[in-house]
Parts: C-alpha cells; sequence; structure tokens
C-alpha cells in the first residue's frame, strides 16, 4: 500500500460508519400506504419523517404530500440527473482493496433529511460547548496539565497516547484555537434526542459533499426548498477561509493560506481540491513547500512565496520527516521547527487527537463541566471504559449486547458487535480485554434514526447518522446543516460508501 493511502485522513466519509454501533429495524412492513410509500417499514427506532405508518411530523408533512404527489419514474429522473451531475463535476471517492484502486461516485439519495430550528439551536449551542472544551483541553495538557493533576482525565491515558505529541509542548495557538475545523458524529437515539457518537478532531473530511449534495437537491425540489425556507449553507468556503485568515501569526497583515493534500491518490483529493477552489487559495503538496530559517515557503513560478497559514489533510505522523516518519515523502521537512517558531499555523494544530481518543471521549462532559461549569448540552452515548475494573467485568458479562472498540483503532478495525458476532468472536474479545482492559471501551447497540430514501420503485427508510462541521478561530461558526450519511442497503448500519452507503442532503428549516 502506498504512503499516501496510509496516510488516511480522520472521519472520512468513505470509511466512516463501520464503527456505528447501531441495530437494523425489524422487518415490519405493511401496505399503509399506496405508491411510493408501499414498502415503508417501522421499528424501534425514530423516524426522521414519520409520527407513525401515514403520518408525518408536522414539519415534515408539506414535503411528504410533494413526494407522495409524484411517481417512481419521475423520482428515478431526478435521481438519474442528481447522479449525473455529481459525474460530470468528478464528485468521487477511491475505494483501495485487493491489489486495486477504484474511484466511484459518491453515492447520494435525493431526497432530504429534515431537521427543526429548534433541534438545530440545541445542536449548534452543544457543539459550540463542545469544541471550547476541548480546545481548552488541550491548552491544558499540553500547557500547565491541570485537568491531569486534578484528576479529571487520568494522566496515564493521555501521556501515554499514540496520538499525545511531546512536540506541541508550551507551543502557543493563535486564540488558543487547536481545532480549527471539527466534524462531530452525532446520532438520534430512541427517545428522540441526539447524542454525540465520536468527535473528529484531526483532519475530518466530508464538508464537500455536504456542500455538492446541497446544489444538486435544491434543484431536484426547487418549489418546496422555498417553500421551507431552508437555510443556507453555501458560504462555508467563505466562512472556512475567515476562520483559517483569523489564525494566521498576528505579524500577517494578509495572510497567505495555502492547503496541503497528500496528492491526487488521497481517497479524499475531491474534497481538498474543491475547498481549495471554493476558498481561491493554493492547493499544494509536500515537494511545493520548502523551510527556510524557520520560515515556510511555497515554490511558485516567480520565486519562493512565504505560507502563514496551513491548512492542512495529511495526519501528523506524514507532515515532517524530521520530526516524526523519516520515510515520509507527503511532509515538508522542518515545517514543526517554523509552527514552533510562530512563523506558519497549521490548523487543525497538530497532537488533536489525543482529545477524540475513544476512551478520551468518555471524560468530555466532564471536561465541559470542569473548563465550563455547564452540563452538556448533547450527552455521550453512554460509554464504557474497561480500564475500570466494575466496568470491565459488566463489559466481559454482557458481550452479546454491546459494542466493544479498540481505543487506538479507527474504521471498524478491533472492534466487536456483540448482537452479531459468533460466539468465537466472542470468545476472541473476552480474552483481549481481560488481557488488555485499557485498550478497549463499550457501548450500546444503538437503534439509529431512519430517513425515507428512494430505492429503486419506491421510498424506505435507511438508518443515518448526521456531521455537522464546526470552524473555530475568533470565534465559532457552524453552518446549518451537515453530512447526513446514510447505510443505503436494506437493514444495513453501514454508512461506509465502498460497501454500499451514501448520503443525503440535509435541510436545516427556517423559524
Amino acid at each position: 500500500m502506498s504512503e499516501s493511502k496510509r496516510a488516511s485522513e480522520d472521519g472520512d466519509p468513505s470509511k466512516a460508519g463501520a464503527e456505528s454501533n447501531v441495530e437494523p429495524f425489524p422487518a415490519r412492513s405493511g401496505p399503509w400506504a399506496e405508491g411510493l410509500f408501499a414498502r415503508y417499514s417501522f421499528g424501534r427506532a425514530v423516524d426522521e419523517m414519520f409520527e407513525r405508518p401515514g403520518v408525518p411530523l408536522p414539519h415534515a408533512s408539506a414535503l411528504y404530500a410533494r413526494l407522495a404527489e409524484l411517481s417512481s419514474d419521475e423520482l428515478a429522473r431526478r435521481q438519474a440527473q442528481v447522479e449525473h451531475a455529481f459525474l460530470t463535476q468528478g464528485i468521487t471517492f477511491t475505494v483501495y482493496g485487493e491489489g486495486q484502486e477504484t474511484e466511484r461516485i459518491f453515492p447520494t439519495d435525493l431526497v432530504p433529511r429534515l431537521i427543526t430550528a429548534a433541534d438545530w439551536d440545541r445542536l449548534e449551542r452543544g457543539l459550540t460547548q463542545r469544541i471550547a472544551a476541548l480546545n481548552l483541553f488541550l491548552g491544558d495538557i499540553y500547557g500547565e496539565g491541570k485537568v491531569l493533576r486534578d484528576g479529571i482525565v487520568p494522566a496515564d491515558l493521555i501521556l501515554g497516547s499514540k496520538n499525545y505529541l511531546r512536540a506541541m509542548r508550551g507551543l502557543k495557538v493563535p486564540h488558543g484555537t487547536y481545532v480549527s475545523i471539527c466534524g462531530s458524529d452525532l446520532v438520534r437515539c430512541e427517545d428522540g434526542n441526539f447524542a454525540v457518537l465520536e468527535d473528529n478532531l484531526r483532519v475530518p473530511s466530508g464538508v464537500s459533499y455536504m456542500l455538492a449534495n446541497r446544489a444538486v437537491v435544491k434543484r431536484a425540489f426547487p418549489n418546496i426548498f422555498r417553500e421551507l425556507n431552508v437555510r443556507p449553507i453555501d458560504h462555508y468556503g467563505r466562512a472556512l477561509l475567515a476562520t483559517l485568515r483569523a489564525m494566521a501569526p498576528p505579524r500577517a497583515e494578509r495572510p497567505r493560506i495555502a492547503l496541503l493534500t497528500p496528492g491526487v491518490f488521497n481517497s479524499a483529493y475531491f474534497e481538498h481540491a474543491f475547498l481549495a477552489r471554493q476558498m481561491g487559495i493554493e492547493l499544494v503538496e509536500g515537494r511545493d513547500l520548502a523551510v527556510h530559517d524557520n520560515v515556510l515557503y511555497m515554490r511558485t513560478t516567480s520565486g519562493l512565496a512565504r505560507v502563514d497559514v496551513i491548512y492542512r489533510r495529511i495526519d501528523d505522523d506524514f507532515i515532517d520527516p524530521l520530526r516524526f516518519r523519516r520515510d515520509s515523502m507527503l511532509g515538508v521537512p522542518g515545517i514543526v521547527n517554523a509552527y514552533r517558531a510562530g512563523n506558519v499555523t497549521i490548523a487543525n494544530a497538530l497532537g488533536t487527537g489525543v482529545a477524540d481518543d475513544k476512551a478520551v471521549y468518555a471524560f468530555v462532559p466532564a471536561l465541559i463541566k470542569y473548563y465550563l461549569g455547564e452540563e452538556a448540552i448533547i450527552p455521550n452515548v453512554e460509554t464504557y471504559l474497561c480500564r475500570r475494573p466494575a466496568e470491565r467485568d459488566y463489559v466481559l458479562a454482557n458481550l452479546d449486547k454491546l459494542v466493544v472498540k479498540a481505543v487506538g483503532e479507527s474504521g471498524g478495525y478491533g472492534m466487536l458487535v456483540g448482537p452479531h458476532a459468533t460466539k468465537a468472536q466472542r470468545e476472541e474479545f473476552h480474552a483481549r480485554v481481560s488481557a488488555h482492559p485499557d485498550s478497549y471501551i463499550a457501548q450500546p447497540t444503538l437503534a439509529l434514526s431512519t430517513a425515507p430514501c428512494f430505492v429503486e420503485d419506491g421510498i424506505e427508510p435507511r438508518h443515518v447518522d448526521l456531521r455537522p462541521f464546526i470552524l473555530t478561530g475568533r470565534e465559532t461558526v457552524i453552518v446549518p446543516g451537515g453530512l447526513t450519511r446514510v447505510a443505503l442497503r436494506r437493514g444495513s448500519l453501514v454508512v461506509n460508501s465502498s460497501q454500499g452507503g451514501g448520503s443525503k442532503d440535509t435541510w436545516v428549516l427556517g423559524t
């Protein structure tokens, strides 16, 4: 596997969903409606459109009525238009496996997901609160370490993490912002409320698909889009550029910003090029940059040009071969020295991965209380830390009911989905957790909410989650929406696009 493939992005939507600890809805279908909705089924999961069979939620009644007027042929025609638009624009992702690379159109469903103004207001407040606490936490652990001395988070959990970078100790970042771009994954639980499943703080991806979905889906339903007063998201590029400018070193009056990509072989390269165009900044690879006297420069046809801010889409390990992986050809030798000297800002900051560790995740509500003196507005999913003896014993006794995750893994590796695992698999994990309890957490199996999707010749429910994107510089900005990820296969829990998953547009409704 080439280095550009290994340097994968945190929270890559083409790999997402393999870790979703969700339970499929039971096959309880019935012909409660004619036409497109004849096969719509209900289970224990909350549905995003219906209160009960045939009865849409108040905010979804207009969209339901419009869909019910359409034939399957008409919806198929509009779905084909959406897919053609993605093809002509090159909206793709790359799947790696079995010794070959396959570039595919990013699957999208044309039926939008609706979120009320009241729900969004709570999410916006909760995500703003959460990112504030996480930035304070990162500043603390790379500074005084007060949170560790006070015992809020175990010191060994942080200092022993492979994502804790000693190169960041004592480094002051502009506005105390370590995480400028965050993509937190949310799920709607059985009680109808949202919870945070995980935080992606390193190099979160997927926002280009959010923007691309909006561009094509609002053309598929222009009248209902206007009628519902859907809040806009097309200012994301401007908001991201303003955030990055705010992160420039103080001496930079007109900061030059560049987006650092691993290159065309990275699965998210489309997004890198898309965002660079949106912001009007240079898209560069490591070979386009050089460090002289602790100052970062970009090679141009007119000579060297100083760079003040790097929006990096490369993992920590690959960004500087002088500090981390010596075999890396993707990064820039000496960029960490320039960073520590205050001559360039890297967004997101290096070492942020320690704060989205699966075990640290369990402490985020306590961190919100510790730093902000507030209760978490959006709760975590209940999490058992196997490093605690009582919780470890509970997990070992209930492996058939829980999802067990390895703390240091991602992309679905090192995970057991208890209800769907074999006896041999559960026995294997019993041995693993018993031998290395610090390396595992566990969570309940969730009944993830469902939303209507156009499938073949009708509309059926599919499981969904939500990844909003949070921008933080001098202030925090969250565009009203996010990437709704969909398990497009019937009964599937996997929103991984390489395994049949996809996405849909997210409409946040006006007041």
